[in-house]
């Protein structure tokens, strides 16, 4: 049987005629890159030997691309060559696979006789001679060039009878899922050990008065980042007990660099004693022969770093990067042991570290630890639980999957550090310039959403110039799509359609919110009042003071939803008012003009076209028209003036998240409560947001709202205030829906008739049959992809992730916007 790891590059070796082809796709369907097939595809001739060099060029690009993808390749060449094979061995090294060689070796007279039986054969018997003679060459030097595992089929019978088996690399344990109890560096720290697995619930089992392991009722599994020696009282101690409870199957333990250099020092290499080694030695003299040599298998038998729970958690003593998780070779090894250096040593003359961490983007938490830090340091989705208990620091322990940290102090300095521990330096954990250009796919748990690079390019220029920084945005609005466009007489948008709409996304029954007339503002307010109040393109409102000024305010107001939440911070999703809070330039530039003109020309036009109609009786239609028209520049005028001037005040409607949770779940009955306690509590400073709940299969619930809607953007009717409501918004009332993998709209605008004057124009009303013809289906996609992006923001931010995860999915929502869909829609 012939046992292969399941990530791994194999090459087949064997003459021409040897079968390796036959045998390739018997055991390897689907994984197997053959030469043959990379001459046809380079010169349309797979016997062509003039395109060797091409078709192995290729041949070996699509192995480095699969082998990055981390996907089994096989080489099906002859590889009889040493040059061929180190090809293969370079190609390994380079994305870390382990190298394997299968070797057919089978008689000659058998693979010449195939070999006349292919009419495509061309080549005489000399060429299999040499082949036979580099091949038995190959079969003394395969182990020595550096492949792991070599296998040798020496016969028909023995290759038809052979079988292959795939196994997980040792460092794969992703079907053990935990809970996990991660232990820092303990330096020899045998009393604090001892405290530390009490505190997380251990139980320790002991054997003529020592401690020989331990176990927690629960099931739950220790897992040790290495280090366990040098430097502290009792490594002895340290080692009985662990190597006991991994004997018990109670923990897992990776090796550190002070355990590889112990089993050197234990096989007599020379060594050099130092950093704690010495003292090391010196209690291990005083243990038996055979615990030593139960320590040197002990260490021997750890591998560089444990993938877990399905991959979701990395445990390496240095750390490792996303591109060599799961995999295998010397480099690896290195990395997980000593981490990666510059190449400089600082001025107490160790290595400065490469910050790695800062740099990471893996999906895996790694958590490790070797350079000791005061607190454990969480950078990116990584954290460093070395905190210096050696060093009269702590011991300190993460539980997983909850992310709790455990720790007891050191009962005193064991050992002097040669550099003093440096406290932790915040990583700004933002997405770089690299990550936001050019054509991206962001995964989210709402469906897969793909941004052109032309729209992350244009995201990139609002954002360098415009926009907060990052970290004080983690959320932007996604765009609403409006109603389906109206057949009532007199109106593009109406509620019948909007509620239609509802419907037929089977969103359930539906709140009917105001839609004030201001500007979409998020509120991002920690307790102590500090925080972001920003437009749904990130910037703010506001200059600093007035900003803080508004912050506190609202952090005030919301004492008891902070409480009520368990949380530090909050992000509110509303409405900032007035509309020329952030809109005043526009109304000046734009609608004032228009109004301006229009009603600076077209009194005098009604009266001289009036004046020729009394005198000739002739024009009446054209005096109809202009008189039409003044009246449609008065409503204008009296639309965009309805929403000038008034103090600033804030309508929130959605909690979107709080510390480790969004809310996106919750009902908008709850939501819109949270609201009315804010308003409650500073009626000056919270503007409420009015709804009523309908169902929109009842028509009799569609007549009432439509009613609601009508006062509310028209009339001003009892009750309703006076008609300056720009619509209203129709959105699930239970939140989030999903009706298999699809969503529904989180919110269907539909505006009052006098708003969108305003958007489309004073004569629009004259001109709706041509503006029926609106094709809402982009934007409606728009919507879904932006909002599935923000539903992920949220997640991710409420989960704790590293800012730069958060980040990838607002700079996604800020890129579609960019799209080019008509802005009145």
């Amino acid at each position: 049987m012939i046992s292969i790891p399941e990530f791994a590059l194999v090459a087949l070796v064997g003459i021409s005629g040897s079968g390796k082809s036959t045998f390739a796709e018997r055991h390897f369907a689907g994984s197997v890159l053959s030469a043959d097939h990379f001459r046809y595809l380079v010169a349309g001739d797979e016997n062509d030997q003039t395109a060797s060099s091409d078709a192995f060029d290729s041949l070996y690009h699509v192995a480095d691309k699969r082998l990055a993808a981390r996907r089994m390749t096989v080489i099906d060449a002859t590889n009889v060559q040493q040059h061929a094979r180190t090809a293969v061995l370079t190609a390994a090294k380079k994305q870390h696979a382990l190298p394997v060689a299968i070797v057919l070796d089978v008689d000659e007279d058998i693979c010449w006789e195939r070999t006349q039986a292919r009419p495509d054969r061309s080549f005489g018997r000399p060429v299999l001679k040499r082949q036979r003679r580099d091949l038995r060459r190959a079969i003394r030097t395969l182990a020595k060039e550096g492949f792991r595992r070599v296998f040798v089929l020496s016969s028909p019978e023995e290759i038809d009878a052979a079988t292959v088996t795939l196994e997980p690399l040792w460092t794969d344990k992703t079907d053990l899922t935990g809970p996990f109890d991660i232990i820092g560096d303990v330096h020899g720290c045998f009393d604090e050990l001892v405290t530390l697995l009490g505190e997380l619930g251990y139980v320790l089992t002991h054997e003529d008065g020592r401690v020989v392991g331990a176990h927690h009722p629960e099931g739950r599994t220790a897992v040790f980042v290495g280090d366990l020696v040098d430097r502290g009282p009792d490594s002895p101690g340290v080692l009985r007990l662990v190597m006991g409870m991994v004997e018990s199957g109670d923990a897992l333990c990776v090796p550190g660099n002070h355990e590889d250099k112990l089993a050197r020092k234990l096989r007599g290499r020379d060594v050099k004693v130092a950093h704690g080694l010495a003292e090391t030695l010196e209690q291990l003299s005083g243990e038996s022969a055979e615990f030593r040599a139960r320590v040197l298998r002990f260490i021997d038998g750890l591998v560089s770093h444990l993938c877990l729970d399905g991959g979701n958690l990395v445990v390496s003593h240095a750390g490792l990067k996303e591109r060599l998780q799961g995999r295998a070779s010397a480099r690896v090894r290195a990395f997980c042991l000593y981490g990666e250096t510059t190449g400089e040593t600082d001025e107490y003359g160790l290595p400065v570290r490469h910050p790695w961490a800062r740099e990471y983007r893996g999906r895996a938490m790694v958590v490790y630890g070797h350079t000791p830090t005061p607190e454990p340091e969480w950078i990116n989705n990584t954290i460093c639980l070395d905190t210096g208990v050696v060093f009269g620091g702590r011991l300190t322990a993460l539980r997983y999957p909850s992310k709790e940290l455990v720790s007891v102090p050191a009962t005193r300095v064991h050992y002097e550090p040669v550099r003093p521990l440096t406290p932790v330096v915040e990583a700004r954990e933002l997405l770089s310039v690299a990550e936001v250009t050019g054509r991206r796919t962001v995964d989210t748990s709402y469906g897969r959403v793909t941004i052109p690079a032309e729209q992350n390019a244009a995201a990139l220029e609002v954002w360098s110039r415009f926009a907060l920084d990052p970290s004080l945005v983690p959320w932007l609005p996604p765009t609403m799509a409006p109603c389906s466009t109206s057949s009532v007489d007199g109106y593009l948008e109406h509620p019948a359609e909007a509620l239609a709409d509802a419907l037929a996304d089977q969103a359930g029954m539906v709140m009917c919110q105001e839609k004030h007339m201001g500007s979409r503002a998020v509120a991002y307010v920690h307790r102590d009042g500090s925080g972001s109040l920003y437009t749904r393109t990130g910037r703010s409102f506001f200059g600093p003071e007035e900003t803080s000024a508004l912050l506190g305010r609202i952090a005030t107001a919301a004492t008891g939803l902070f409480d009520e939440l368990a949380s530090d911070w909050l992000l509110l999703d509303g409405e900032l008012l007035p509309w020329t809070a952030k809109a005043l330039g526009l109304v000046k530039e734009q609608y004032a003009a228009v109004g301006a003109a229009a009603l600076g020309v077209l009194p005098a036009a009604v009266s001289a076209v009036s004046d020729a109609v009394a005198r000739t009786g002739a024009g009446t239609d054209l005096l109809t028209g202009l008189r039409e028209r003044h009246a449609n520049a008065l409503a204008y005028r009296d639309a965009y003036r309805a929403y000038v001037g008034g103090k600033v005040t804030y309508a929130p409607f959605m909690v979107l998240a709080s510390e480790g949770a969004a809310h996106h779940g919750r009902d908008h009955g709850w939501h819109m409560q949270k609201a009315d306690d804010l308003v409650a509590s500073d009626p000056s400073l919270f503007t409420p947001t009015r709804r009523i709940v309908v169902d929109p299969a009842s028509p009799a619930d569609v007549a009432r709202a439509t009613d609601w809607w009508l006062a509310l953007t028209e009339t001003g009717g009892e009750g309703m205030g006076d008609g300056k409501g720009e619509g209203m918004v129709v959105k699930p009332y239970a939140g989030l829906v999903r009706n298999g993998r699809r969503m529904a709209q989180p919110g269907i605008k539909c505006r009052g008739r006098e708003y969108l004057r305003i958007i489309y124009g004073p004569d629009y009303t004259r001109h709706l049959d041509e503006l029926r013809d609106r094709r809402l289906g982009r934007k409606r996609g728009l919507a879904m992809r932006e909002y599935a992006l923000g539903l992920e923001a949220l997640d991710r931010l409420a989960a704790g992730e590293p800012g730069w995860r958060v980040h990838e999915a607002v700079f996604g929502i800020l890129a579609l916007e960019s799209e080019g869909v008509d802005p009145r829609l």
